[in-house]
């Protein structure tokens, strides 16, 4: 342990690095069993809202694996990791409006007990995800950030079951499209506070207000 300086506190430093790290990784792999096992039946149940959901799970993904190279890394190489996180939510809030389009276009209902099922499951391991993340919200930025496109995904999830069981009680499948568009609302909001949030710690000025 000579290495550690316990008066600037060091060795919790790299203590926290390293906790950082093995969440990062086991939140990456749950995001990517999420991601296949909503794409596909996203697909099978012509529901533009879990595709949509598998779509952030891809992007949490990256975003895990990019939060995963700047742990415990310079403040600006961390806001640079959230600042591209940032347009990784508005590219992923174009992709479902553009799903959502083709849907409408397509005109096809969605199935469902399918669709309500995929939403339940990755409800459970999103919801792990979070558990996880909720201890490092407030470390930095970088985790913050990260922090945010896990609760992303819990809302998701939980909007995808309620709408799927309000399609099978109405049958207004159209439903499945209006929630696709709040998602896309919802990522624009996330990637706009992360991205103004972080430009200022890249220009190495003091950010005017906390990402929520």
């Amino acid at each position: 342990m000579g290495c550690c300086d316990h008066e600037s506190g060091t060795c919790q430093g790299i203590a926290a690095s390293r906790d950082q790290r093995r969440v990062l990784w086991l939140v990456l792999f749950i995001n990517l069993v999420i991601f296949g096992g909503e794409f596909g039946v996203g697909f099978l149940a012509h529901s533009s809202a879990v595709q949509g959901d598998s779509l952030d799970s891809l992007g949490d993904a990256l975003v895990y694996g990019l939060s995963l190279l700047v742990v415990g890394g310079s403040t600006r190489a961390r806001a640079g990791a959230a600042a591209i996180k940032g347009m990784l939510q508005l590219a992923f809030a174009v992709a479902v409006l553009v799903a959502v389009a083709y849907r409408y276009m397509q005109g096809v209902p969605p199935v469902t007990p399918i669709m309500a099922a995929a939403a339940a499951g990755a409800l459970v391991l999103n919801a792990v995800c979070l558990a996880l993340l909720t201890r490092y919200r407030d470390a930095d930025l970088n985790m913050r950030s990260v922090w945010l496109c896990s609760r992303n995904d819990v809302i998701g999830n939980a909007g995808v079951l309620v709408v799927a069981s309000v399609i099978s009680l109405t049958g207004w499948w159209w439903l499945d499209l209006v929630f696709g568009g709040l998602l896309a609302v919802l990522f624009i909001r996330t990637g706009t506070q992360v991205m103004r949030a972080a430009l200022p710690e890249l220009r190495g000025t003091q950010s005017r207000g906390a990402v929520r």
